[in-house]
């Protein structure tokens, strides 16, 4: 019996907000994919797209970006800037031959654990449908 794919999912949480959610959906024990490998970083608007194609280079099926809702950023407008830098990321991914819907883009304020529980789940499931990340090196491939 073939196991299920189960994708891996990169997620770069503001450190204010997706953050806190996934922390308090934790500490509520509210249940998601084990999907997710969370990085926490200070604000969204300091994810570089390099990051981001990093992540999909090195095997990522997905990348999340949770950012603080617009008008709430701690640091003014990083929240505005990622979503222009997503926009330009997503371009990238096309012309690399990399579906832009691998590319999540997630307004999540700090009381919002449902929704951040919910958001991960919901990518999980699509990236199933989608299949392996066509970066990934297989198995049998040489580094």
């Amino acid at each position: 019996m073939t196991e299920e794919f189960q994708p891996l999912i990169i997620g770069f949480l503001c450190r204010w907000c997706a953050s806190a959610a996934a922390d308090l959906a934790g500490t509520t024990r509210i249940q998601y994919p084990p999907t997710l490998r969370p990085i926490r970083v200070n604000c969204s608007g300091s994810v570089d797209p390099i990051y981001v194609l990093r992540a999909f280079l090195e095997g990522a099926d997905g990348v999340l970006i949770g950012a603080c809702h617009p008008g709430d950023c701690h640091y003014i407008n990083g929240n505005l800037k990622v979503r222009r830098r997503v926009a330009i990321i997503k371009e990238v991914m096309e012309a690399l031959g990399l579906e832009k819907e691998r590319l999540m883009l997630e307004w999540i304020s700090t009381s919002e654990a449902v929704k951040f529980a919910e958001t991960v789940k919901r990518f999980t499931e699509k990236l199933k449908k989608m299949g392996p990340s066509p970066l990934k090196k297989s198995e049998g491939d040489a580094d």
